[in-house]
């Protein structure tokens, strides 16, 4: 398990990334959502259907957790695929997201 110095680091550099993955998809005709960081927290607003995502660090735990489509999803630090991951699955952040926004505007 990372110490919590370097969680934070680790957690800044993955939700960075993802911050700049969704800014790109966001500016794709027809996106379907905005995203907003602020703080270390994102969000995910979707107009239609309606429905909001909170991406956030959870230092304590060493976890970013994903609240989305009336799931929470907490993703552990994975030392050899050097990425944060659903521990079950081995599914990663950028590709988890991608899913549940694909989920969320089929909805």
């Amino acid at each position: 398990m990372v110490d919590e110095l370097e969680f934070r680091s680790l957690a800044d550099i993955a939700l960075d990334a993802l911050m700049q993955h969704l800014i790109v998809r966001e500016t794709e005709d027809e996106a379907g959502f905005e995203v907003e960081g602020q703080g270390g927290l994102l969000t995910v607003v979707f107009e239609e259907p309606a429905g909001k995502f909170v991406i956030t660090p959870n230092a304590p735990v060493r976890q970013i957790w994903i609240s989305a489509l009336s799931t929470s999803f907490k993703l552990d630090w994975d030392e050899a695929a050097r990425a944060f991951a659903l521990p079950k699955t081995g599914e990663q952040l950028i590709p988890l997201v991608d899913r549940l926004i694909a989920e969320q505007l089929a909805g």
